[in-house]
């Protein structure tokens, strides 16, 4: 791909060795897709530098509950060198208890929280209570005291997924089986609001990933799957399998190395993606705003959703 930075510019942006960075513009092979992802992600932080304000030059330290803390801390870590030269130091809290942890970060030396949670009256008052600059990340609360939203626009992440296995199934019968998700509840209720909309008639059956196979034994009619949350693909692909059961579409989120082998080995029709890098700078550079540190206003912004096919998979 072309781009105007040196490989040594991309390394240090990627956290990669210069020798991995030329290995992916090169194509040479070897390299794992979420290693070519980073490559390409590093590029895209260093094209939106000429586009940035100026940053300061102190230490911040930025707390996070969020669903998946282990896969946010290392997207926010790569993406520390695109806010130099602040210090964001990123501390990671567990989110089985966000009440809990916000008392937690009430009382300590925070400069702002990234926070990923389902609403309640509670949680509403307790980031009321906070004296630091909140942004939201892909679960909005707007009732709350946040200062700003960032993350994939939910909603109409659903209704794409429901717009894609429409036009394949198109006038074929068959019902669709939504595999139920603790934290995608937007993408769900936009994935059924667009197929009531296209497809009245068409059935939609409802499951956890631990009774996909029940399920399907239930329902012979099955024709499609949306997996709206990470992590699931696999397991009901393995379901199909054992009950000897096809599909026509399966439209499953986020291009892990999971997703991304089943896409190119054609168990997934299509992966629905967004860049999270980009949402926690997003929400790092939100808090530097609020605190004064950073000119311009405080604005929340949406990623768009990527939808990603076979035809244009980063190449491997």
């Amino acid at each position: 791909m072309k781009h105007p930075h040196r490989i040594r510019e991309i390394a240090a942006q990627a956290g990669l060795s210069q020798a991995t960075v030329d290995r992916v513009l090169h194509h040479r092979g070897g390299v794992r897709e979420s290693t070519i992802r980073d490559v390409h992600q590093a590029i895209a932080a260093l094209d939106r530098r000429h586009d940035q304000p100026s940053l300061p030059a102190g230490t911040f330290t930025v707390d996070l509950i969020v669903a998946d803390g282990t896969r946010a801390g290392a997207a926010l870590r790569s993406e520390l060198p695109a806010l130099r030269p602040a210090v964001i130091r990123p501390r990671l809290r567990p989110a089985a208890d966000p009440l809990t942890e916000l008392a937690k970060v009430a009382r300590s030396r925070s400069h702002g929280l990234i926070l990923e949670a389902a609403e309640s009256p509670e949680l509403i008052e307790a980031i009321g209570r906070l004296e630091i600059p909140v942004v939201t990340l892909n679960t909005d609360l707007p009732a709350s005291k946040r200062v700003a939203h960032v993350g994939l626009a939910e909603p109409e992440a659903g209704a794409t997924a429901a717009y894609l296995i429409e036009q394949w199934l198109a006038d074929r019968a068959g019902d669709v089986l939504i595999v139920l998700a603790t934290t995608a509840a937007e993408r769900v209720a936009g994935f059924r609001a667009e197929l009531r909309t296209r497809s009245p008639n068409r059935r939609l059956q409802m499951t956890d990933s631990a009774h996909v196979r029940a399920t399907l034994a239930a329902n012979p009619s099955i024709r499609a799957v949306y997996t709206p949350e990470r992590g699931h693909t696999a397991a009901v692909i393995a379901a199909f399998a054992a009950e000897r059961r096809k599909y026509d579409a399966f439209v499953a989120h986020d291009l892990d190395d999971e997703n991304t082998g089943l896409l190119r080995t054609g168990h997934l029709s299509a992966v629905l993606h967004h860049d999270l890098r980009s949402d926690l700078r997003a929400a790092c550079l939100a808090i530097l705003q609020s605190l004064g540190s950073v000119p311009g206003p405080v604005r929340s912004t949406l990623s768009s959703v990527q939808v990603v096919t076979p035809p244009n998979l980063p190449p491997a």
